[in-house]
């Protein structure tokens, strides 16, 4: 794999070992780059960062060459600053606040964050909630070096981040912050409308709506849906509807280079599959038969 290819996987962080056992996990699977959640992420229970193994986890992955400093956590689901609650929105925030200063405790730069859902009150009202909201974080946590990027979203329910034009309506109500960028998901894209199988358009209406300087992260997602579906259904690489031709093309574009590609595909029978579909991207061919031994 090119050098400024950088791919690797969504990875587990548990006890004992917690973040040492990430980077393990992460370069069993031939990645050089990863994704973890600080902590589980359907609550905010959360274990100290001086025992999460932190610098052990570091000096293994500088040891084996993986590209620190493209590394990404991803903030827990149950964030929903377009809450209409104002309980539930200063809770997300809170929630929001804590997960950015977790981030830079483990030394990495980029937090995705899934934007929130309006339930109910209105695309617009929503994304005024997540601006504001937004605002709040990024005053309380101006000192930490930590990007959050907001991650598009396929349209199920009431999501919102679900056009490249919201996800800007967003970036510019924070005042165009430098804290704020861009997570590309693949399979939500597809199932949001956009034609992934046509990448200079899809790059040609990021940068002219958004602009390329902001995507700081892709998730590489195949989909189970067809195109404008909206449902958020993951597939394994090359086995949905989007395909594997496509789906390189996104991670060897020269625009894209130097931007981690991670993959948060399905398990197939419990078994994570991220190391032979890593190795399918680093040979550059698909395999039909990847699943036939699992």
């Amino acid at each position: 794999m090119e050098k400024d290819i950088l791919v690797g996987s969504h990875v587990s962080m548990s006890g004992p070992k917690y973040y040492l056992g990430s980077i393990q996990e992460a370069l069993s699977y031939g990645a050089n780059v990863l994704m973890i959640y600080t902590g589980a992420p359907q609550n905010s229970t959360r274990t100290p960062l001086e025992k999460c193994k932190i610098d052990e986890g570091i000096l293994l992955a500088r040891e084996n060459n993986m590209v620190i400093d493209k590394f990404i956590c991803h903030a827990p689901y149950i964030i929903n600053l377009a809450n209409p609650d104002s309980e539930k929105q200063k809770f997300s925030q809170d929630i929001l606040i804590n997960e950015v200063k977790r981030t830079a405790g483990f030394k990495i730069k980029y937090l995705v964050l899934h934007p929130g859902l309006h339930v109910g009150i209105g695309e617009e009202a929503g994304l005024t909630n997540i601006i504001n909201g937004l605002k709040v974080v990024l005053d309380a946590t101006k000192d930490e070096d930590v990007i959050i990027c907001i991650e598009t979203m396929a349209g199920k329910g009431s999501e919102l981040g679900i056009s490249f034009e919201q996800v800007n309506q967003i970036i510019e109500g924070c005042n165009n912050s430098e804290k704020l960028g861009v997570c590309l998901d693949t399979c939500h894209i597809n199932d949001a409308g956009y034609d992934v199988s046509n990448i200079d358009e899809v790059i040609s209406k990021f940068d002219s709506i958004i602009g390329l300087n902001r995507l700081k992260a892709i998730h590489l997602n195949d989909s189970k849906n067809l195109r404008g579906a909206r449902k958020d259904r993951h597939e394994n690489i090359g086995f949905g509807t989007i395909g594997f031709d496509t789906l390189i093309k996104y991670v060897y574009d020269e625009r894209l280079k130097g931007i981690p590609k991670i993959l948060e595909t399905p398990y197939f029978n419990k078994k994570p599959p991220y190391k032979d579909e890593i190795e399918m991207i680093k040979e550059k061919k698909f395999n039909k038969d990847l699943f036939k031994n699992y």
